[in-house]
């Protein structure tokens, strides 16, 4: 019985190593499909009517899941620090390029948006160490990884406003 046990907890343990190897190659998948609008703005040296709010929030995601996976929050993710690492280099980059390219207001809240997401994220850190034991950081800071990841994919939705709003406008 105890060999059939440790059996069938080592395929467990493949086929959850397996999905997360599966996940993170998804997730950069994800990473890198702005990489056209991104030399899209590039070459026009222009932001476009293209909003920097789905990256801003990509990045807090990242950095949020970043410090989940690391061992003082919880242990044996090693996959979720990987991806998320890249991912925030990735999200870092795309809204340096956005804000360099933008129009001064769009700078100026672009830039903004990126101190409160720094901010906001060292303060999740401070209260997680402070206020947590171990067990309960990792569930506070689970619950927030599973609300940055719900507005990093809710976010493009304000695209869809503006979009009915100018089709409002053209049929006026």
């Amino acid at each position: 019985m105890i060999s059939s046990d440790l059996d069938s907890s080592s395929f467990y343990n493949i086929c959850c190593y397996a999905a997360g190897v599966a996940g993170n190659l998804f997730a950069f998948v994800l990473f890198v499909s702005p990489i056209p609008t991104f030399r899209r703005i590039v070459r026009n040296r222009s932001t476009e009517q293209f909003s920097g709010l789905p990256y801003v929030y990509a990045l807090l995601n990242a950095l949020i899941c970043l410090w989940y996976g690391l061992p003082c929050v919880s242990n044996g993710v090693l996959l979720v620090v990987t991806v998320n690492s890249i991912g925030a280099v990735f999200q870092l980059v795309y809204v340096t390029i956005f804000i360099v390219f933008a129009d001064y207001i769009k700078k100026l809240k672009m830039s903004g948006l990126l101190v409160a997401v720094f901010g906001a994220v060292i303060l999740v850190m401070y209260c997680s160490l402070e206020f947590f034991d171990h067990k309960r950081r990792q569930l506070f800071v689970g619950y927030l990884s599973i609300a940055s990841l719900i507005s990093m994919f809710a976010s493009p939705l304000s695209i869809i406003r503006l979009v009915i709003r100018n089709e409002e406008r053209r049929d006026s």
